[in-house]
């Protein structure tokens, strides 16, 4: 808990600090760049930050944390750390580090928000953002002891032994260790980072679901190649750095640089009935999960929900179909938005994925993997059929957004 007196400065200066953070958050990178270039070179996602979806990231997290010093609830702020503290862990990210982005955040917040940052407000501040900090530093220090390494010692040479495609625009990659000894085991849904470097010299790193089932001596993951897209807005999202650089260069016998695995988008411990719901390269957890649910014979019902252009964008597509038909309860519910000259289905079907005739059990959980806009209606959609908000899971590729919303 903050301070008492922390508490009531931070409650009087919550709305305009948040209100500033889209101005506060660019000066932070800013600041933070110019003092360490090889930050933004070797670790930060460009992409994100040429579109700024790392600063409206950071934003949130810290003002949604500050917000729940003010109305605990202890649930929330485990929802929003422990997914930043696995992404933190999977670029090794170490203790000493925080102390920079304190440095650079307290400066950008000086410089926006000027004479309004008395020594009452930046005391009340810094206790905020030490109590994140420290709470991070935690999570990550066991996230690190759990997977057998030193902190920021999460990196391994792995051998490419197989490249295959899964569609047209999707590779899958079987990754096996270069000594010949087993890869470690994770959990169903986990990812790991790939570091490359690229023509500029800069190390750029991404995450990539692993898509084998648990304990197998190999790792393997799925990289679909992100073209050039122009935006409603009449911009163009850029083309995919690592994906891209992935799919065009490495082959068998190659050689990739890899973090152990993390993430916190894992099949729960228990009996409850499951819907897996993603769309396009979405499934690859999904596939994950489902690769462990066949391979231990899962008896429970499990509803598999997938939405992709076509048929033949669809990753993975006849492997998905093939683990569920492995199930002894399983069902797969599939939308394309282009069917070609199929007919409709009662499990294929044309346009958009809804819920509108499933049946979904009361205690069902429910893990989300795709664009936002779909993981947002899908959840609008659950609750809408009574889903409980704390029973539906989902991962986001890229920076996380949605996470105070």
């Amino acid at each position: 808990m903050l301070s008492a007196a922390s508490a009531e400065v931070i409650r009087a200066t919550l709305p305009a600090v948040a209100g500033a953070l889209d101005e506060i958050t660019p000066a932070f990178y800013r600041r933070l760049f110019a003092a360490h270039p090889e930050l933004e070179r070797d670790l930060f996602n460009r992409g994100n930050q040429a579109r700024g979806e790392q600063q409206k990231a950071l934003a949130g997290a810290i003002a949604g944390f500050a917000a729940l010093q003010l109305e605990p609830d202890a649930a929330r702020v485990e929802s929003i750390l422990t997914r930043i503290a696995n992404k933190h862990a999977s670029l090794g990210i170490t203790a000493d580090q925080y102390e920079v982005v304190h440095t650079h955040l307290f400066a950008a917040i000086v410089e926006i928000l000027g004479d309004a940052v008395t020594p009452e407000v930046a005391s009340a501040w810094d206790e905020v953002y030490w109590r994140m900090a420290e709470t991070l530093i935690a999570m990550e220090s066991g996230l690190y002891q759990s997977a057998g390494v030193r902190p920021g010692q999460v990196w391994r040479e792995v051998r490419v032994i197989r490249r295959r495609y899964e569609s047209p625009d999707t590779v899958s990659f079987a990754l096996a260790a270069t000594d010949g000894t087993a890869l470690p085991s994770f959990r169903p849904g986990q990812y790991i980072s790939v570091a490359v470097t690229l023509s500029d010299g800069a190390r750029q790193i991404r995450q990539y679901s692993l898509t084998g089932a648990p304990g197998q001596e190999q790792w393997r993951i799925s990289v679909k190649r992100i073209r050039e897209q122009p935006l409603p807005d009449g911009t163009v999202a850029p083309a995919g750095e690592v994906s891209n650089h992935l799919y065009d260069n490495v082959f068998e016998e190659d050689i990739l640089t890899v973090s152990a695995p993390f993430g916190d988008l894992v099949l729960h411990q228990d009996d409850s009935p499951l819907l897996l719901a993603s769309a396009g390269i979405g499934c690859t957890p999904m596939i994950g999960m489902l690769s462990h649910l066949a391979e231990t014979a899962d008896p429970r019902p499990v509803s598999v929900l997938h939405a992709d252009r076509s048929a033949t964008d669809h990753a993975h597509r006849s492997e998905l179909a093939d683990l569920v038909d492995c199930l002894p309860a399983g069902v797969l519910y599939r939308w394309y938005e282009d069917l070609g000259v199929r007919a409709p289905e009662q499990t294929l079907r044309r346009g958009r994925a809804d819920l509108a005739d499933m049946v979904i059990a009361p205690d069902t959980r429910v893990y989300l993997c795709g664009p936002l806009p779909f993981m947002l209606g899908m959840r609008e959609a659950l609750l809408e059929r009574d889903v409980p908000a704390d029973r539906i899971h989902y991962e986001v590729f890229g920076p996380e957004t949605w996470a105070t919303t």
